[in-house]
């Protein structure tokens, strides 16, 4: 599939660029234990990750992905988690191989890169911004930036109004159902890793990679014949 027709990107953060499940996992296993709480399987909570951190602890602290916990007990929860969470956000986090070189090649297309991701801004710009990634970004959407986070349109929305292209015109690179449903929802093409939270050649994506690094081969322009 080739993809010539793109004039910008929005990638997702946490599966996509960063594998920040170690910390999530210790800081979720942290707050059970403020909680008095037994740990959880680091299994188990890498089922509950994806919708944000509000949506963490309540799934961390009930270890079901619907329920709600008491207000009382979440909000106590909540408030330790993201303290935790940002006094310890690289400690284990690392970014994945491919992501530093594919971004400094889709770079020289001029193409304006964003991230869209439903980790709150307040925790996703420090993050970036310790893992030196933070200047490959022209905006950063978390997902208390607006009003509605992924899946729904409006982050997509809002970054193709940014840059100035059609939604047609943004891909977003992502790893997750809510990636897929965002885009679908916006009208943009969608490419899933593979090495991410989810099951990537489930999820019916325009197209999954193996690599960042592959998308520079599949946006630039032909090479005229000689």
């Amino acid at each position: 599939m080739k993809l010539e027709h793109i004039k910008a990107i929005a990638f997702d953060l946490d599966g996509t660029l960063v594998d920040s499940l170690p910390d999530l996992i210790a800081a979720a296993n942290a707050m059970r234990a403020h909680l008095d709480m037994p740990a959880l399987q680091h299994a188990r909570i890498r089922e509950h990750v994806g919708d944000g951190i509000a949506s963490l602890v309540h799934r961390a602290i009930t270890d079901e992905r619907d329920a709600l916990a008491p207000h009382d007990q979440w909000e106590q929860g909540y408030r330790f988690f993201v303290q935790y969470y940002r006094d310890h956000l690289t400690v284990h986090t690392t970014v994945y191989p491919g992501v530093t070189t594919g971004l400094g090649l889709l770079k020289a297309l001029n193409l304006p890169l964003a991230v869209v991701t439903n980790k709150s801004e307040r925790l996703a710009q420090p993050l970036l911004q310790e893992l030196a990634l933070a200047d490959d970004f022209a905006l950063i959407l978390g997902g208390d930036t607006l009003a509605e986070k992924k899946p729904s349109a409006l982050p997509l929305l809002h970054v193709s109004q940014a840059f100035g292209v059609q939604p047609g015109e943004l891909l977003m690179v992502g790893d997750s159902a809510n990636d897929v449903l965002a885009a679908r929802n916006a009208g943009c093409p969608v490419a899933l890793m593979r090495y991410g939270y989810a099951d990537a050649d489930s999820l019916n994506a325009d197209l999954t990679l193996d690599s960042l690094e592959t998308l520079y081969d599949l946006i630039k322009p032909a090479t005229p014949a000689i």
